[in-house]
């Protein structure tokens, strides 16, 4: 490689980033105040002719309805959807930061919120796009809680189908006795994320999807949380499988950014709910 290329691509890559975060940011802080009166959570949003499920967005851990999406969800308002978001997995006493508590009865409070969502809209189906612990958990919900006749699409940024060794953390519980059982007491929702745990022994065990449903995973190569990346692939017959750098090499996007600004994630989130529509995502993608 010539040497003003190894100057020019780390540039370009640093740029990119910085544009994935800015676009969006001049209208976040606007949306944060404003965002259900706005049309995002909206009940009496109608869904139209071009776009007729309402799109639900889970949070993952430590998020909630609000701050997790504060810019996906103008993103997809403004392309015509009827926006809707929840908090779930709450522990008593801890505000903000839910996707906590034990996922098995998270997925039921998204069944209760999906359906909440459908009788509003009077859509037949819904599709969900989450991130992280949001965009495993609903597989939960398709599997066990009769979710699958309900949802048209799940979309996942990032998610963890088949565990996360919670950043490192979980290499360390065997040198702290009792530590893993605190773990599990005090916030079941992590415990239950950690590779090889019960909960997704059961959630992949006989195939990771089920009939009638699209599923769209979103990766990046730099996620530092849900790793390696590929777990967080799923395997299926109407599965695809995209990582970000395959559609634009210089996207730096890690776990977190992926779901909070990265308009090339976002582009290919619009192309999954809208696949008869869908166009081309590439670096250029950050200006869509």
């Amino acid at each position: 490689m010539l040497p003003w290329k190894r100057v020019l691509r780390p540039l370009a890559a640093l740029l990119l980033t910085a544009a994935i975060a800015i676009v969006p940011a001049a209208t976040a802080t606007a949306h944060a105040a404003t965002a259900p009166s706005s049309g995002w959570n909206d009940y009496t949003c109608t869904p139209s002719a071009a776009h007729p499920w309402p799109v639900v967005l889970v949070h993952g851990t430590f998020g909630n309805s609000v701050d997790n999406w504060l810019s996906l969800a103008p993103y997809l308002k403004d392309r015509g959807y009827c926006v809707f978001s929840l908090d779930y997995g709450r522990l008593p006493g801890v505000p903000l930061f839910h996707g906590l508590g034990p996922i098995d009865e998270s997925a039921e409070q998204l069944s209760a919120y999906v359906d909440k969502v459908l009788t509003a809209t009077g859509a037949a189906k819904a599709d969900l796009v989450g991130h992280s612990q949001g965009g495993m958990m609903p597989r939960y919900y398709l599997k066990f809680l009769g979710g699958a006749a309900k949802v048209n699409t799940l979309v996942g940024l990032a998610p963890d189908n088949h565990g996360t060794d919670l950043g490192g953390l979980t290499n360390l519980l065997p040198y702290f006795p009792g530590a893993e059982d605190l773990l599990k007491a005090t916030t079941p929702g992590l415990a239950d994320q950690v590779v090889g745990s019960a909960f997704l022994t059961k959630l992949n065990q006989g195939g990771d999807t089920v009939p009638g449903v699209h599923y769209t995973v979103i990766a990046t190569r730099y996620d530092e949380v849900a790793k390696p990346w590929r777990g967080q692939y799923l395997s299926g017959s109407d599965v695809h499988n995209v990582l970000l750098q395959d559609l634009c090499p210089l996207d730096l996007s890690e776990h977190v950014a992926i779901g909070l600004f990265d308009r090339i994630a976002f582009h290919e989130v619009a192309n999954a709910l809208d696949p008869a529509h869908a166009t081309a995502t590439t670096c250029a993608s950050v200006f869509s």
